[in-house]
């Protein structure tokens, strides 16, 4: 098992969550993790990648080289398209189909997810309709989580286990909170 994953959006909207309970969920497996970040001006606002590598054999690196990412998973579309260069032929993108507007002349909305849609493989998530409907918009991330689910090569009860752990010192409320989240993410749901 091999996965190189890129986690993409803009400071504030979880990137870093999102890759710690994937980390999680591949140590709880007995997987090897290598993971960086790119924080930029992360504070609210600004870009923030993490390359995140998976894999059942030691890995010698945390950057993905480009055209080698099977996974682009974006809280944003035009910060999914910022990443094409290291999408594999194969990989997918998964995006949420809502911008997030932190620069003057903001591309349109319709043109930037249509070039998603011409561009590769791709999941396009209402991410905040899901996250309202799972009781709060910071859950935004873990519905992204749950869409992008089927193509981590981890199983989704794993991922639900990491959640589980990773939310725990925050109450159970919050705990399933975050699992509702999760689930409703998943395709078919």
């Amino acid at each position: 098992m091999k996965k190189n994953i890129i986690l993409s959006g803009v400071g504030g909207q979880g990137i870093l969550t999102m890759a710690a309970v994937i980390d999680l969920a591949a140590m709880n497996l007995g997987l090897y993790v290598k993971q960086a970040e790119v924080h930029g001006m992360s504070q609210r606002g600004g870009a923030v990648e993490s390359h995140l590598r998976i894999s059942s054999e030691e890995i010698y690196s945390d950057l993905i080289p480009q055209g080698k990412a099977d996974v682009i998973l974006s809280l944003e579309p035009m910060e999914a398209l910022r990443y094409l260069p290291f999408l594999s032929p194969e990989g997918v993108i998964i995006t949420a189909k809502e911008p997030y507007k932190n620069i003057p002349n903001y591309p349109d909305e319709t043109e930037l997810l249509q070039t998603v849609e011409k561009t590769a493989t791709h999941v396009l998530v209402e991410a905040a309709r899901l996250a309202k409907q799972a009781g709060s918009p910071k859950t935004y991330n873990i519905v992204m989580l749950g869409a992008a689910a089927p193509y981590l090569d981890i199983d989704h009860q794993e991922l639900e286990r990491a959640i589980t752990q990773y939310f725990s010192a925050k109450g159970e409320s919050v705990v399933n909170m975050n699992l509702k989240a999760f689930r409703l993410g998943l395709p078919n749901n």
